[in-house]
């Protein structure tokens, strides 16, 4: 493969040339060629497990390829979802290491002017000395860092030991401290998962402007919108490769992407009836062995065994021809088959599907004297900052939690479909035992809502028919399944009773770009009534024309 972002003038950063790497019985990367020049930003996207995270490892020299090379020119700046520190570490650990090449180029520059010879000095070195000494702004460095912490609200107490701190906290440290660094080579890990509205518009000004080159994985459509040159998309291609990209908006990337997977799909369907007409003219010749070109017995011996063998020899002649123009079509990806879902249950008397007034869990949520009501086909989005009680709300609505003051109605014979951030996928097995296989799992699911009277037999949502997941991805334990297929496989379970209400909570969590999209239309056209609870960007401006409940925080 390869995936060459076209160098601009000046150093290039990064080149990658036939990188592969795996682990046993599983190849991540193959082949895999990348190039990144200053002002490059590329994002890395795909399924969970699609090898993103992997491949920023290698880049960064944390993992060695199996074969072929990474060079890396300048200096680099690495972020990655969570930092190994050491007990003595601290918060001012970091921010004296983010001063650290600055102050060195300080005191490259004044070494050079004071040895500078004004007859015969070396001009070409100077200027070297005093280029790197703007580019690195070294004079500003310490207030870039405290400018940073303070915009990404991480902890700014210089003795807090970093191992106190969350994984959140370490990573909003860890990128302040990053950014205030101006690498030359600046490598992402999901960056704007642990921040807030606020952080998430400083780090995207401080990568637009960033002069060296960009590698960051994300499921940030906006993100990509905002900052991206170039989409390296790891999830597989007709040829099985990664392909890049060079799309400077989402939306473009996203339609060369949809338009390779209508040719895949084509290509596959042309191929699988080829691979029928083979078939059946394989059955048909060698069926005229026994009809057509048998004479009667006892008549003409030698010519019904030459016969024979001539129409034996034309119909393998056919058969390797047919072989010959063949193609080896790999299965394309499903696509999402959302159901076609009810609005009302049957012997509907009106009003609403859902009703919680006045609502209260002790620190967790209060509305007083409000009232969250779901009509028919209705819509709701719910946002609000981390801890403002978005999920509260959403398993009061569907009774998921007791209300320590406030009323819930529910109108008879509604089901609902509910999307919760762990969902069955994500949970143990309750014995403690051998994960089960998700087709199993999905029949368990759907024993116990039939025991608890959530579901109609009759309109039971099968799994394989949902494009969510393979049929060999079914057969799996759920435990061997990525983060991202569990997410795929939470979604079916939602889905499963065919619900007149869904309830949906940070629905784009672990989900891949192209999924996101599939299921944003698949919302916005359904029957069921749709209340969704979410901090992506880009869901809440897909959404905007619905009802809105900010709950703050």
């Amino acid at each position: 493969m390869s995936a060459a972002v076209s160098p601009r003038p000046g150093d290039v950063q990064l080149v990658a040339q036939a990188v592969t790497f795996g682990y046993p019985g599983r190849r991540i990367l193959d082949r895999l060629d990348l190039t990144v020049a200053p002002g490059d930003r590329v994002g890395l996207v795909g399924e969970n497990g699609a090898g993103k995270t992997t491949l920023l490892g290698v880049l960064a020299g944390r993992l060695h390829p199996q074969e072929g090379t990474v060079r890396r020119h300048g200096t680099l700046a690495v972020v990655e979802q969570d930092l190994a520190v050491a007990d003595e570490d601290t918060v001012g650990t970091l921010i004296d290491a983010t001063a650290d090449a600055a102050r060195a180029a300080a005191a490259d520059l004044q070494a050079v002017i004071d040895a500078f010879d004004h007859d015969g000095g070396d001009v070409a070195a100077l200027s070297a000395s005093i280029a790197r000494y703007e580019h690195l702004a070294a004079w500003d460095v310490d207030r870039r860092v405290d400018e940073g912490l303070s915009r990404l609200q991480a902890p700014r107490d210089r003795d807090r030991r970093l191992a106190e701190l969350s994984v959140g906290e370490r990573y909003r440290v860890r990128l302040a401290c990053r950014l205030a660094e101006r690498a030359d080579l600046l490598l992402l890990d999901e960056p704007t998962n642990h921040l807030d509205e606020g952080g998430v518009a400083h780090l995207t000004a401080q990568l637009r402007a960033w002069t060296g080159g960009l590698v960051i994985v994300t499921h940030d459509r906006r993100l990509l919108d905002d900052v991206m040159t170039a989409v390296l998309d790891m999830d597989p291609s007709m040829d099985g490769r990664p392909v890049l990209y060079g799309a400077a908006r989402y939306a473009d990337y996203r339609f060369a992407r949809d338009q390779m997977l209508r040719r895949w799909r084509a290509r596959y369907r042309a191929e699988r009836k080829r691979a029928r007409v083979l078939a059946e003219r394989l059955d048909a010749s060698y069926e005229g062995l026994s009809d057509e070109w048998r004479p009667p017995k006892g008549s003409q011996k030698h010519r019904r065994g030459t016969r024979a063998r001539q129409h034996v020899k034309a119909a393998d002649r056919l058969i390797e021809r047919l072989e010959a123009q063949a193609v080896d079509v790999p299965v394309p990806p499903p696509a999402l088959h959302f159901p076609d879902l009810p609005s009302v249950p049957p012997g509907y008397p009106g009003g609403p599907l859902l009703e919680v007034r006045g609502p209260r869990v002790a620190a967790r949520l209060d509305l007083p004297g409000r009232r969250v009501d779901v009509m028919p086909a209705g819509r709701l989005l719910v946002t609000g900052a981390n801890g403002a009680g978005k999920s509260t709300l959403l398993a009061a609505l569907v009774g998921g939690v007791g209300l320590d003051r406030g009323t819930r109605t529910v109108a008879p014979g509604v089901r609902w479909g509910v999307l919760a951030q762990e969902g069955p996928g994500e949970r143990a097995p309750a014995s403690g035992g051998p994960s089960p296989t998700a087709f199993d799992a999905y029949a368990r699911h759907a024993l116990d809502l039939l025991d608890a009277g959530a579901l109609d037999p009759d309109a039971l949502v099968p799994v394989a028919a949902l494009g969510l997941l393979s049929e060999a991805d079914l057969e799996r334990p759920l435990s061997e399944l990525s983060i991202g297929q569990r997410r795929r496989f939470d979604l079916a379970c939602a889905l499963l009773a065919a619900p007149h209400v869904l309830v949906l909570d940070e629905p784009t969590n672990h989900l891949s770009v192209g999924l996101v999209d599939e299921l944003t239309a698949a919302l916005r056209a359904t029957s069921a009534a749709v209340v969704v609870a979410t901090h992506d960007r880009q869901l809440r401006a897909d959404l905007a024309d619905w009802p809105h409940l900010d709950l703050g925080g």
